[in-house]
């Protein structure tokens, strides 16, 4: 599943990115209210994990305004303050369950998960992601064209849904940066070709439509092919 942690104490922002990732989420990180806002409302994750104390917009604002523009990721709200009052104000504004710090591992990962449950049996989110033969399955960590299984890394995975999120959309370098690799260090100027080019060969070689296209002066995009036909006995 693909997962927001809004936080701006970054050792645990990377903590939680490492412990999720090694449930086999796909994590992006915003250490700031303006920056999580932008990626929450872009209405692509699965939960958000929002701490409430961020510079230049709190839990609750980001929460508040999410909902109100329609996006209903499931929340969980981080605070250090622990008080009804809080835990209240963070429930009315529209989060869906409210985590106390300091909070172990172990409780965190359950509240997720509980979450992911219950927006699968509320809003039957989509566990695989299709385009043309392509299929990327979001809980097994799989990816698979035809009969042949894709052996992925995970900035290859989170990559490859990102471009299978928005089919047929030309996206910037820069989109893509933001969305993949966003405050990682290992974004160097070229990386998104490189991963680009890593993706081909696993997806598109061998293969007789390429799916991974480049649009010249922008960036690449997922062809959106139409149905195949089905061809007349």
């Amino acid at each position: 599943m693909h997962i927001l942690v809004v936080e701006d104490e970054k050792k645990l922002a990377h903590l939680l990115r490492r412990v999720l990732q090694e449930e086999s989420h796909t994590v992006n990180l915003a250490y700031d209210g303006l920056s999580g806002l932008e990626l929450a409302e872009s209405g692509t994750y699965d939960a958000v994990v929002l701490d409430v104390m961020l510079p230049e917009l709190d839990g609750f604002e980001i929460c508040r305004r999410m909902r109100t523009d329609n996006v209903m990721s499931p929340v969980l709200m981080l605070t250090a303050r622990g008080s009804v009052e809080d835990r209240v104000a963070g429930l009315n504004v529209g989060a869906d369950d409210y985590l106390p710090k300091p909070f172990a591992m172990e409780e965190l990962l359950a509240r997720v998960n509980a979450l992911l449950r219950r927006r699968d049996r509320t809003f039957e989110v989509a566990t695989q992601l299709r385009a043309d033969d392509l299929i990327l399955d979001l809980v097994r960590h799989e990816a698979r064209r035809g009969e042949r299984v894709i052996e992925l890394t995970a900035k290859e995975f989170a990559l490859l849904e990102y471009l299978m999120r928005h089919p047929g959309q030309a996206l910037t370098r820069t989109q893509i940066t933001d969305a993949v690799w966003r405050y990682d260090l290992e974004a160097l100027s070229n990386v998104v070709d490189i991963y680009i080019h890593y993706l081909r060969d696993k997806i598109d070689q061998g293969f007789t439509r390429p799916l991974i296209k480049t649009v010249r002066g922008i960036g690449y995009k997922l062809e959106a092919y139409p149905p195949r036909k089905e061809q007349a006995v």
